[in-house]
């Protein structure tokens, strides 16, 4: 660890990269080699700053699991050089790349904070200044030698999460983000504050592991209210479908038809892993708890428990990549990994 930290700024895309030339009106990339230059309250934090750029931004509603492994890559090949992290990234999809960072980091022991904005930089009433600034004062906070936060986590407007319980909850709102199983890690306000107690510690001396390994042959699957025989079965016979993380409805019910249950025991069979995890907003999946989850718990779905779909999605893609044996994988989808869901 260096006397002064020494961040390094990752810009992937997004709307917090973006200047408004006055002129025309249009959006433009932005120059982070000129970062100071533009927010010379930087200059302030006691931290050094390095910026690297993907060489084409890509909006986040183009990012996909090659691009997740080009995040890692670049955090992988500056480790040693830095002393956090700060990655930014389009708001639309960052709870996934945030929560499969999670995921593909083991023993991580600096901080990588992921953040963005609704407004662009260079905008009048943007809110990426407060953003990029408290993200990278929370990458450079040291206690004891130690980086404060030692987990990837998300900050938006005035707080800071543990990236794999985060969901984008509004599209026009600053508070565009939640945390609705867990509270936040840390608040800005007159000042930083730190929970302590709930921030992620890796076991000390374990050396990072980092995994590039994602099965992206997977589905989301959502129920509703007279879905078909036809549309359920399409989906679970998809070729070489790995995995199915299922939205059910509640703390983990779905329909009792003998169809429905019938289509998920011939996937399971076949080897598909799926997940039961709650459509609401907040709480948890309890199977057995209502009759219509009964059958769901006697023929072996996985418990998401409280775990976001994003955070599921990243977990399984991750699972999967890892070639876990059959035997193991649903203890393993049901045991927290990295904060992600309850004991």
């Amino acid at each position: 660890m260096t006397s002064i930290p020494h961040i390094l700024l990752i810009y992937t895309g997004g709307t917090i990269g973006m200047t408004k030339d006055y002129k025309t009106g249009a959006l433009k990339a932005f120059d982070f080699n000129k970062l100071l230059k533009h927010i010379p309250e930087l200059n302030l934090l006691n931290c050094m700053i390095d910026s690297v750029s993907f060489e084409e931004p890509i909006d986040s509603s183009n990012m996909n699991t090659q691009h997740w492994v080009s995040i890692v890559e670049i955090i992988e090949d500056n480790y040693e050089k830095f002393d956090g992290f700060v990655v930014l990234h389009g708001s639309d999809t960052m709870s996934y790349t945030a929560s499969a960072l999670s995921f593909m980091f083991e023993n991580l022991t600096k901080p990588v904070i992921f953040t963005g904005s609704q407004l662009p930089i260079g905008d009048l009433r943007t809110d990426a200044k407060e953003n990029l600034i408290t993200s990278i004062q929370v990458a450079s906070e040291i206690k004891n030698g130690k980086s404060v936060v030692q987990e990837v986590c998300l900050y938006f407007e005035y707080k800071l999460y543990r990236a794999n319980r985060t969901t984008k909850m509004n599209a026009e709102h600053f508070e565009a983000f939640s945390s609705p199983n867990f509270p936040p890690l840390g608040e800005s306000g007159v000042h930083l504050k730190f929970h302590n107690s709930l921030i992620f510690k890796t076991k000390r001396f374990k050396k990072i592991k980092i995994r590039k390994k994602l099965e992206d042959n997977i589905v989301i699957l959502k129920l509703f209210p007279g879905i078909t025989r036809n549309a359920v079965k399409s989906i679970l016979e998809i070729k070489g479908l790995k995995g199915v993380v299922l939205e059910t409805y509640g703390s983990g019910n779905a329909p009792t038809d003998s169809w429905f249950i019938d289509l998920l025991k011939s996937a399971l069979k076949k080897g598909i892993k799926i997940v039961d995890v709650t459509q609401c907003a907040g709480g948890s999946v309890i199977l057995g708890h209502y009759e219509t989850s009964v059958e769901l718990q006697k023929i072996g779905l996985i418990s998401g428990k409280d775990i976001t779909t994003e955070s599921a999605l990243a977990k399984m893609m991750y699972l999967l990549g890892e070639k876990i044996k059959m035997k193991d994988f649903k203890q393993l989808f049901e045991t927290p990994l990295r904060g992600e869901m309850i004991e």
